[in-house]
């Protein structure tokens, strides 16, 4: 039984869900970082760097292949993997509107301690539980 809500499953893509379905795994976003950082790398290169057997990391190769976020190119008997940037472009235009509302709120937040401090002359509020000197004893 779905219990996506209706909203939900019209307004993402199959190929949304398999790009965002390919980020959720910690290893598979490290491959893509690998990738990023080194450019294009053998399935070798790629699988020293996790301890997990070789068909557990092919399958994670496997998955991100099918969501576009990599390309496979034979090169004799090796396979190198390339990073795909284009469909993450599908996840930057996803958090955008999530950017935009947290950027509106850390603004407005940042508004109102300015209007706070400005209604006490700039300076910071005194809690009276400071160290007190001669000068602030009350004279007769």
């Amino acid at each position: 039984m779905d219990v996506t809500p209706t909203a939900v499953r019209q307004s993402s893509s199959p190929a949304e869900d398999e790009i965002f379905a390919a980020l959720a795994s910690p290893v598979r976003r490290e491959v893509l970082r690998l990738l990023r950082e080194r450019g294009p790398q053998s399935v070798q290169d790629l699988a020293s760097c996790f301890s997990m057997a070789r068909p557990s990391f092919s399958e994670h190769l496997r998955v991100l292949r099918e969501a576009g976020l990599v390309s496979e190119r034979r090169d004799g008997r090796r396979r190198l993997y390339r990073l795909e940037p284009v469909p993450l472009v599908r996840v930057r235009d996803w958090l955008d509107p999530y950017e935009r509302f947290w950027r509106d709120r850390l603004s407005a937040l940042r508004h109102l301690l300015d209007d706070t401090d400005t209604g006490t002359g700039g300076r910071p509020h005194d809690s009276g539980s400071g160290p007190r000197t001669d000068q602030d004893e009350e004279k007769p």
